[in-house]
């Protein structure tokens, strides 16, 4: 059970108010101030300071958060455990999109094939959401596509996918070169902020100086299979992982748009809390996972 001083420190991180911090523990105010004072003078650290009127982490704050988030995700994890039958093994994992629906299907297959006493969950979201759940504990690891703050999180390659633009078969730009500044002509169907295709768009844009925005329409929608469906009746392009439209490719429904200067390729990653003490547990799933792909 994680100390109730560094519960109130971790809900601080969180919130960034002492009054809000307050409400979402029930304890007064004064009560969050003296935890923190507590931990300050046990490590003889500062852990917040302000920025004018807004609070922030020291770096000695920041270090102290992530060793705080995994321990609290590790006594989560072992209270699972103890309530768990011993001969079975349990992950409770996370997938982006991407490779939630187009990677880990064929892994999983050989997964259930391989050992039926090993279960689990695979929570499939958007990388925002995946690193708020894995920062809460509800799930152990997650796969993750698109950028992190690696410095904050334990991560290994996973592998790495090339990133294209695509259109539907009788769109215009169906295998033509265009240039980059041509697309901005057309309709963008795209996903919502906080999911890694979106975000490595975004990236690859800024890259060439360019921005979103420059799209003269743009609808987003959450849903990779209504993406697709769209571009294939040509009432939009896309961006999207090359994992994810092979089917489509090789059909024939949807086409790559070739724009010139444009090679993107991003890695897919394994994301664990810093030190964990699961984390060799869990990386053997990695493993297991890097051997089937």
């Amino acid at each position: 059970m994680l100390d109730y001083r560094m519960e109130t420190f971790l809900a601080l991180c969180e919130e960034m108010s002492f009054t809000k911090a307050a409400q979402k523990l029930n304890i007064t105010q004064p009560a969050v101030s003296q935890h923190i004072r507590h931990l300050e003078t046990c490590y003889g650290i500062k852990l917040f300071k302000f920025q004018g009127k807004r609070l922030e982490l020291t770096p000695q704050g920041q270090q102290l958060r992530q060793y705080g988030l995994s321990s609290k995700a590790d006594w989560d994890h072992i209270g699972q455990k103890l309530q768990e039958d011993p001969s079975r093994e349990h992950f409770a994992f996370g997938a982006t999109l991407t490779i939630g629906e187009f990677v880990m299907p064929d892994i999983l297959n050989k997964l259930i094939q391989r050992d039926e006493n090993t279960t689990f969950t695979m929570l499939v979201d958007n990388t925002e959401t995946l690193l708020h759940k894995l920062q809460e504990g509800d799930i152990h690891f997650a796969f993750i596509e698109g950028h992190l703050d690696k410095t904050a999180y334990h991560s290994i390659l996973f592998s790495r996918a090339r990133f294209i633009p695509i259109c539907g078969s009788r769109h215009p730009y169906a295998n033509r070169k265009v240039d980059l500044e041509d697309i901005f002509s057309q309709r963008l169907i795209v996903r919502e902020t906080g999911s890694g295709t979106r975000d490595v768009l975004e990236h690859a844009l800024w890259e060439h100086n360019h921005s979103i925005d420059h799209f003269s329409h743009r609808i987003e929608i959450g849903s990779l299979n209504v993406i697709k469906a769209l571009v294939a009746d040509s009432l939009g392009i896309t961006f999207i992982y090359k994992n994810a439209v092979e089917k489509e490719l090789a059909q024939g429904i949807l086409k790559t748009i070739d724009i010139i200067g444009f090679d993107v390729v991003r890695e897919f990653n394994f994301v664990s809390l810093k030190n964990s003490q699961f984390t060799s547990e869990h990386t053997k799933f990695l493993d297991f996972c890097i051997n089937c792909s």
